[in-house]
């Protein structure tokens, strides 16, 4: 760091405002790639089992946080427009996911009580997850690749091993399985 500078921004700035550079543009660039020529990704599950799958990760994160929570005596913080937590459903899985990730930034989580003591990959693993109770409440999106659906369910697998959760993560691992041996017999079937 060159003497008299600072990591600190002013408000409103960011890195992308101070010097900079661009790359050189491709030959092509002037044509905008239209999505009919990006490859089709196999879909094998319908809407419901879609639902279905990404409703039963939801909840059992949701479970998975609130035994979490409660086991090591993590506050979580009282909010005049909420209920206190009494069951996991009490809360979103969005709102178990911030409530984790805020622990762990504010060093409230010790890193002994996850698995390989990794607080930084923790706020890494709940982010990929975060799109679990979107895709499981908002029914009017678009269909998932079969391959974003197994990510999906990975990622809640990764939570769950990340908070040491062997209940979790055996179902949830059973549940990847499933899903895959759908897919699987789904694709056979297209094939034959």
């Amino acid at each position: 760091m060159l003497p008299g500078s600072s990591h600190r921004r002013s408000s409103g700035r960011d890195e992308f405002d101070g010097p900079h550079q661009l790359l050189a543009k491709p030959t092509n660039s002037h044509l905008e790639t239209p999505e009919s020529e990006l490859i089709q990704l196999p879909v094998s599950l319908y809407a419901e089992e879609q639902d279905s799958i990404l409703t039963r990760v939801n909840d059992r994160l949701s479970q998975c946080a609130y035994d979490f929570v409660a086991k090591y005596q993590f506050p979580i913080p009282l909010e005049p427009d909420k209920r206190p937590v009494r069951v996991p459903a009490d809360r979103e899985w969005t709102e178990w996911c911030y409530l984790l990730k805020r622990l762990a930034t504010k060093r409230r989580i010790p890193a002994r009580v996850l698995y390989n003591g990794q607080i930084k990959q923790l706020v890494t693993v709940l982010e990929n997850s975060l799109e679990m109770r979107h895709a499981a409440k908002h029914q009017s999106r678009p269909l998932k690749d079969d391959r974003n659906v197994l990510q999906l369910i990975s990622a809640g697998l990764q939570v769950s091993k990340m908070l040491k959760d062997p209940d979790a993560m055996r179902y949830l691992d059973e549940l990847y399985v499933a899903a895959e041996r759908l897919i699987e017999s789904r694709r056979g079937n297209q094939s034959a």
